[in-house]
């Protein structure tokens, strides 16, 4: 389907008073986002779903003044106002003069860069960053409405609401985007807790923690450039946005998790908590973040069954909502929990590719034998030291310092509780045992995938890595064709159950059943 006549006419800058710039369009199952030089302007869609009703142009422009209203309690200087869409020589004019045929929500275009998600995928954000958002929405809450009407949006028969209803709608997803089991412990969780906690719910009504909150607070939703600006918050359903101060707080602290920043996460929770005070709300953050992420694991399985989505968005948005339901688990079986998984295997079967995909795509800390070997010896990563079998700094001894210090380094993050990728061959069992122990230490979860080839396979890689390095710096590892058949003839069968990843397979393929194994 085609853009409305509208919207179509707005994708020119001439539809716009002053230097517009070039005109862009994002879309969303609600709205259309037109981005110009220095605003955004957000025009609801005439849509009707079960949880909004944006049907007619006078409930548009009621919910685009709400949206206002609202949003400038966290973004004051974001949102600028409510403006019309007018008919000018045949086109669309917007915040033009005569009868409105449209509203638009008028905002201060923020950049990209200025996003905490985006610093967050840099590794930039600080821990005085984290303290202002806590302190922000720490104050937001205290000063956020509640009346009798809102107070009532906490009670747990209506908490039981809101949760039956996602089980129900993602029971079609159990068997593929979450599995039976994981469905069935988070519904079994969810309500058994409901009970053994209806007196504390209660309380929460009468205390007053049931109010007029955000609804949104992820890390896509907050800007920190300029302040902290936290915006979007959810409009047009009072049911999704009315809860426990705890709830709203919590998706922030999830979204850390999911972002593989749990030392950020508990952070954030110990400065929110203390400047609240609320030492009962602790009780309701592992619940809520349970209820949290098995929402956004939700609206990304239904993201991943659109037709009208691209094959890649519906596999990224698959992934997305399997890590989303397996935080859920997390939370309903004992708190957050890192994961160690070691990626391991002769040299040429593909194992760097394979740990580098799976650090991209779930965000784990990504440790690299080759890398950590060449740090402890002076060298710099891109120089070949091709010393032969077991000489110089692939000598036996300097081999066993190499996975010391790999399997410390892995042990440092997991006790922040963060999620780690470990990539080398891992010949010798002893060195995958000094992994599990880690693991065990910190109280990580534990995965082995180890990758295999045929020898023709691992020649032609070999070949290609050859042409790579005379063209570019290439690859760190120093392997070649003859130290693969070494290794091999040594190389230590894995004994325990694990995953055994062909090259031969198509790399998606492989690298669902990678993320199956992970977060299934």
């Amino acid at each position: 389907m085609g853009l409305p006549p509208v919207i179509e006419s707005l994708l020119d800058p001439a539809s716009y008073k002053g230097a517009a710039g070039s005109v862009e369009l994002i879309q969303t199952h609600i709205s259309y986002i037109l981005l110009t030089q220095d605003f955004a302007y957000k025009i609801k869609k005439p849509v009707d779903f079960a949880f909004l009703d944006f049907t007619t142009l006078e409930k548009r422009l009621f919910f685009c003044e709400e949206e206002v209203r609202l949003n400038r309690r966290l973004a004051p200087g974001v949102y600028l106002g409510v403006v019309a869409v007018v008919k000018k020589d045949g086109g669309f004019e917007m915040e033009g003069a005569g009868k409105p045929v449209e509203y638009a929500v008028k905002m201060r275009r923020l950049s990209e860069e200025s996003l905490l998600e985006d610093s967050l995928l840099r590794g930039e954000v600080s821990n005085s960053t984290i303290t202002r958002i806590a302190s922000a929405i720490a104050a937001f809450h205290a000063a956020a409405a509640t009346d009798e009407r809102i107070s009532s949006f906490g009670s747990p028969a209506l908490v039981k609401k809101n949760t039956d209803e996602n089980f129900a709608q993602t029971f079609a997803f159990a068997g593929r985007a979450i599995s039976r089991g994981l469905f069935e412990r988070v519904r079994d969780y969810t309500g058994d807790f409901l009970k053994r906690n209806e007196g504390l719910f209660i309380r929460r009504v009468d205390k007053g923690f049931i109010r007029d909150c955000h609804g949104d607070i992820h890390s896509g939703h907050i800007s920190i450039s300029d302040g902290i600006n936290i915006f979007d918050c959810i409009e047009f359903n009072e049911r999704f946005r009315f809860s426990d101060t705890v709830a709203d707080a919590a998706f922030l602290s999830m979204d850390l998790d999911f972002h593989n920043r749990a030392d950020l996460a508990r952070l954030f929770e110990s400065s929110y908590f203390a400047a609240t005070g609320d030492t009962e709300g602790r009780a309701l953050l592992d619940f809520y973040k349970c209820y949290r992420a098995y929402v956004r694991g939700k609206v990304e399985a239904f993201k991943s069954a659109e037709p009208e989505v691209g094959a890649g968005e519906r596999s990224d948005a698959l992934l997305a909502a399997r890590r989303h339901f397996h935080l859920s688990g997390l939370y309903s079986s004992g708190g957050w929990r890192p994961t160690l998984a070691v990626v391991c295997g002769l040299s040429g079967t593909g194992k760097s590719t394979v740990a580098a995909l799976i650090a991209e795509g779930a965000s784990f800390v990504r440790l690299s034998s080759d890398a950590v070997r060449k740090e402890l010896a002076g060298v710099k990563p891109y120089e070949h030291r091709r010393e032969g079998w077991e000489r110089g700094i692939y000598s036996e001894e300097f081999t066993e310092r190499t996975y010391g210090e790999l399997v410390r380094r892995a042990s440092s993050y997991l006790k922040e509780g963060r999620s780690v990728v470990l990539d080398a061959t891992f010949s010798k069992r002893r060195f995958i045992d000094a992994a599990r122990s880690a693991s065990a230490w910190r109280r990580a979860e534990f995965h082995i995938i180890e990758c295999a080839a045929s020898d023709g396979t691992v020649k032609r890689h070999f070949l290609e890595r050859k042409a790579g390095e005379e063209k570019s710096a290439g690859a760190v590892s120093d392997a070649d064709w003859g130290i693969y058949l070494k290794q091999k003839a040594a190389f230590e069968p894995i004994e325990e159950p694990h995953l055994l990843l062909s090259s031969e397979f198509p790399i998606e393929r492989g690298m669902a059943l990678v993320f199956e194994k992970i977060f299934g």
